[in-house]
């Protein structure tokens, strides 16, 4: 592959990160309004929400083998387009205060987004891999710069009293215009096995389960813990300082809009800190950042103080999952399965874990449905050593660099490469 051509495949691949952060972000600065319209109550919009967990689970229980079978760009194609689909049919669930239609258009977005996102992980891992350089925290960064727009499109809009259908819609149209756009850039074939067999697999070792690696199960389970801090603030956030903190629905939105810069900003910066830090490190820094904003959002009766804590939250919340994938590639053989499994888990934390939220804030309120987040992100503090693990490699007469030791020299770019 040409560099040009790598260049606008990376690009295409910040797109298809930034399409779905706009998209996920315009619904949520809305919710407030949709609900209102809808006449539910927070536990009715759990039952909504739940919508979404089904489409996750589906999406993403079908994006590893659909990937392995077809390759990571046809996945991308038809995920992104269930992404659009779903942006219009929660658009018409809202014009026509529908709760089941926006539920169903929930559950599209779900399996759109499940079964996209993990194409497009395993491909930006792809990129990873040819460049030597660590992606993924920026890709990553491109969704949560989507969700940035997203919600200063969506804060406006809920100040100006505009629609929330027409707000939908018009996202559905700008959305769709990227997909035309960056799709071309995406080449065929990545992520094919052939015969069942990974291409990353070394003789002898292609039929060991991935999900049987200790090692691999716990950087999902940091996954697993910081995919749920940031899903859970994608869900909920602008009711939680609505609802637990007494905030207009506009202040709410500025809320989230405050989380997604903090997870922007942690993620374009995050390359800077692995290259000198290492992945343990700054997994462990990124834990106690986050459980420390939760921990002032939970316990915190001043609007204010719980509004700043956030930022901790969306800093701590910003490399966990990044940060995780790029250890798992580097694991040991085997790298799509690898990433896939981590990825899958990672995706059922932050679509499917935040809905059930729903039905703990109906009974005790939202603040305390956030503790359960709380002691997942302070698990990943003890979890964060995980990362450092790398997969064995030929002998030489030089021994590997540990994946969690900072970089010293030039020619030492990325994570553990």
């Amino acid at each position: 592959m040409t560099d040009p051509a790598l260049r606008r495949r990376r690009q295409a691949l910040y797109l298809f990160f930034f399409l779905p952060g706009i998209a996920m972000s315009s619904w949520i600065t809305r919710t407030p309004d949709i609900r209102d319209g809808l006449g539910v109550s927070i536990g009715q919009m759990g039952l909504i929400l739940f919508g979404l967990s089904v489409g996750s689970m589906a999406g993403i229980l079908c994006s590893g083998r659909l990937v392995s079978r077809f390759g990571t760009r046809p996945v991308i194609a038809v995920g992104t387009l269930l992404v659009i689909a779903a942006v219009f049919v929660v658009a018409a669930g809202s014009a026509a205060s529908s709760a089941p239609l926006v539920a169903a258009g929930l559950g599209v977005f779900g399996a759109g987004m499940g079964g996209g996102e993990v194409a497009v992980n395993v491909d930006g891992a792809d990129v990873e891999h040819l460049t030597g350089t660590a992606v993924l925290p920026a890709l990553h960064g491109c969704f949560s710069l989507g969700t940035v727009v997203g919600g200063l499109l969506g804060m406006a809009a809920t100040a100006t009293a505009f629609p929330a259908h027409w707000h939908l819609a018009g996202i559905g149209l700008i959305a769709t215009a990227i997909l035309v756009h960056a799709l071309r850039a995406v080449p065929a074939g990545t992520g094919i096995s052939s015969a069942g067999r990974d291409e990353s697999h070394p003789e002898g070792e292609h039929g060991a389960p991935v999900w049987k690696d200790r090692a691999l199960l716990l950087i999902g389970g940091i996954v697993l813990a910081m995919a749920l801090a940031e899903g859970a603030a994608n869900d909920w956030l602008p009711l939680l300082m609505v609802d637990g903190h007494g905030l207009d629905p506009a202040l709410g939105s500025l809320v989230f809009v405050g989380f997604a810069a903090a997870m922007t900003l942690g993620r374009f910066s995050g390359s800077f800190f692995i290259e000198r830090y290492g992945r343990v490190a700054v997994l462990r820094a990124s834990a106690v950042s986050g459980a420390a904003g939760l921990v002032l959002v939970v316990f915190s009766d001043n609007a204010v103080v719980a509004a700043a804590a956030v930022l901790f939250w969306g800093l701590g919340a910003s490399l966990g999952f990044p940060v995780a994938l790029s250890a798992a590639g580097d694991s040991g053989p085997g790298k799509t399965a690898r990433v896939s499994l981590v990825a899958t888990i990672g995706y059922v934390a932050f679509l499917v874990g935040p809905p059930a939220l729903g039905f703990l804030g109906d009974h005790y309120g939202l603040r305390s449905a956030m503790a359960v987040v709380l002691v997942f992100v302070a698990s990943a503090v003890l979890l964060a050593p995980a990362a450092g693990t790398r997969a064995p490699v030929a002998a030489g007469p030089v021994p590997p660099r540990p994946a969690d030791e900072p970089v010293k020299h030039p020619s030492h770019q990325g994570e553990g490469r």
